[in-house]
């Protein structure tokens, strides 16, 4: 299998709502709204199999000193074969002089970004309003 990592917005939606519908992420409920978002985002990185979107993540920012990783997607059949842990390096290759990365992780995902050098922000607690259903 060659995964090629890409930092693109050249994607189309209907591949973006193929891999959030195959996640259970309840923004695919708003795909023309997620598709603005991604786009929006300050940095889309993407993992292909040949011409198929197998993963991506994003990150918003202010440019210099914070960075926020919301999400982090691979197709279930693609999961466990380290196209995360790509997407994840790249973003903290580019983010790696910044004085803050952070996200929020749950569920299974917690020990995956413990591995790639995320921790428990001290004390604070995720806070959020929230209008999806899937967490």
């Amino acid at each position: 299998m060659d995964i090629k990592i890409l930092e693109t917005k050249e994607i189309n939606i209907e591949d973006i709502i193929r891999l959030y519908k195959a996640n259970e992420w309840s923004s695919a409920e708003k795909p023309d709204l997620l598709y603005k978002a991604l786009l929006n985002s300050e940095t889309l990185i993407t993992a292909w199999d040949d011409t198929k979107l197998v993963g991506l993540g994003n990150a918003i920012s202010d440019g210099y000193l914070t960075v926020y990783y919301p999400h982090l997607l691979v197709l279930p059949e693609y999961q466990g074969k380290g196209i995360g842990k790509m997407i994840c390096d790249k973003m903290q290759k580019k983010y790696s002089h910044f004085h803050m990365q952070m996200l929020t992780a749950d569920g299974k995902s917690i020990d995956f970004y413990k591995k790639n050098g995320f921790e428990r922000a001290g004390k604070t607690e995720p806070m959020w309003i929230y209008q999806g259903n899937e967490h």
